[in-house]
């Protein structure tokens, strides 16, 4: 593994970078927009060409993926990362910034789609070796969740730029987009540290999913089902039925989701023992048919204080099995496939959990019972079962000398 820190150091560092990019676009680029006078529908319409253009981007550099050095395509997408950013402060036309958004690298969503997740996947699995992928996919999502949250607090820079240095809004805007660019120059500077063999093996694959394919889109499937009934409970969904069901301000639901997403982040980390002692199935699996069953017992709660501790020990559950996820998935295919195999389980992902919300609201219009609650907790607990029944067999290499499937010990 010392051979190999220096590399994940990097990696982190990069991801910790785009994170916090990523973080306050998501929350400053709507303000902007509806700033600079555009509708909510041109914003709605740039966000979902944003999400179509980092889709099809990244199912498109997963399949070449393994016949170019991984750092190479890192630091290209560095390259046009920089230059979505220079082009949001240049343009003011609509169908120009719609054209940038489909091209370029913003991401509106709290998931990290993008050009940049199935390389980074691929290399570290390669670089961290069986015994500490895992770990190693661990800090990469806590260093994610830790850049996005810092980000997130950035986005009230413009408003600090315009009072400090007397700026105009429109300039101010112009320099987030520009420190957007700045921080993807900072990223290609640690992307170029990596190893420059960072092709899996020294040969191209004859396809980027050959042998692995059915397993993979097997995965990608009940992904897709787990991500459609997470949609359902998205954030905002969640806060509209809090207002609507118990009377709760946006301030107090802030306070909660700022306990949530702290025990989310920290449950990153208690993934790594978790998984050792079950092995990475049963952790993914055990760990998140309890958080579903806090979900869809919330609406028959009667009590505001209980259904916040229901909240709180779901988001000390419920993303656990993100790190493990992205290591079983790079551990059961092999080394040439995993960029390929990243791109195929997460494009999926992201557009089924952008299908579901529309379904929620018009659940609570027409109840606040909180059906997509209940919704949500039976389509995440058919996921859990589905996939022990169909992948408990199939055991990443650290786990294949135990006869009972569990982890290393």
């Amino acid at each position: 593994m010392d051979t190999a820190r220096p590399a994940v150091r990097r990696l982190l560092i990069a991801k910790g970078l785009r994170a916090f990019a990523d973080g306050y676009m998501a929350l400053f680029l709507p303000a902007y927009l509806l700033a600079r006078g555009h509708s909510p529908l041109e914003v709605g319409a740039l966000s979902t060409a944003t999400l179509l253009g980092s889709g099809l981007a990244t199912l498109a550099v997963g399949r070449i993926a393994h016949r170019f050095a991984h750092r190479t395509l890192l630091i290209a997408a560095t390259a046009l990362m920089a230059a979505t950013g220079v082009g949001f402060a240049a343009a003011s036309d609509f169908t120009l910034l719609l054209a940038i958004a489909f091209v370029g690298t913003l991401n509106p969503s709290s998931g990290d789609v993008s050009v940049f997740l199935p390389l980074e996947h691929a290399m570290l699995a390669r670089v961290a070796g069986d015994r500490q992928r895992t770990s190693v996919f661990a800090r990469y999502s806590l260093v994610g969740a830790i850049g996005g949250a810092a980000g997130s607090l950035a986005a009230g820079l413009p408003g600090l730029l315009e009072r400090m240095s007397g700026m105009g809004a429109h300039r101010a805007g112009q320099a987030m987009f520009l420190l957007y660019a700045a921080l993807a120059a900072a990223a290609a500077l640690a992307y170029r540290g990596l190893p420059r063999g960072a092709r899996s093996h020294g040969h191209a694959a004859p396809a980027p999913l050959a042998r692995s394919r059915n397993r993979v889109y097997t995965l990608a499937a009940l992904f897709s089902v787990d991500a459609f009934g997470g949609g359902l409970v998205v954030q905002s969904m969640l806060a509209l039925w809090l207002y609507q069901r118990h009377g709760l301000t946006p301030s107090a639901a802030g306070a909660i989701f700022f306990c949530t997403g702290l025990l989310s982040a920290a449950s990153f980390l208690a993934a790594v023992p978790i998984s050792r002692r079950l092995g990475l199935v049963n952790t993914m699996v055990f760990t998140h048919i309890p958080s579903s069953v806090c979900l869809l017992a919330a609406p028959f709660v009667p009590s505001l204080a209980g259904v916040v501790a229901l909240l709180l020990v779901r988001g000390a559950l419920s993303q656990i099995d993100v790190p493990t996820r992205s290591s079983y998935v790079m551990a059961i295919v092999s080394p040439e496939e995993r960029a390929a195999a990243a791109s195929a389980t997460t494009v999926p992902r992201s557009l089924a959990a952008a299908a579901s919300p529309f379904l929620a609201g018009y659940l609570l219009a027409a109840s606040p019972l909180g059906w997509p609650l209940v919704a949500a907790g039976a389509i995440k607990i058919a996921y859990d079962v589905a996939l022990l029944a169909l992948f408990r067999d199939v055991r990443p290499p650290e786990e294949r000398e135990l006869p009972d499937g569990g982890g290393a010990r």
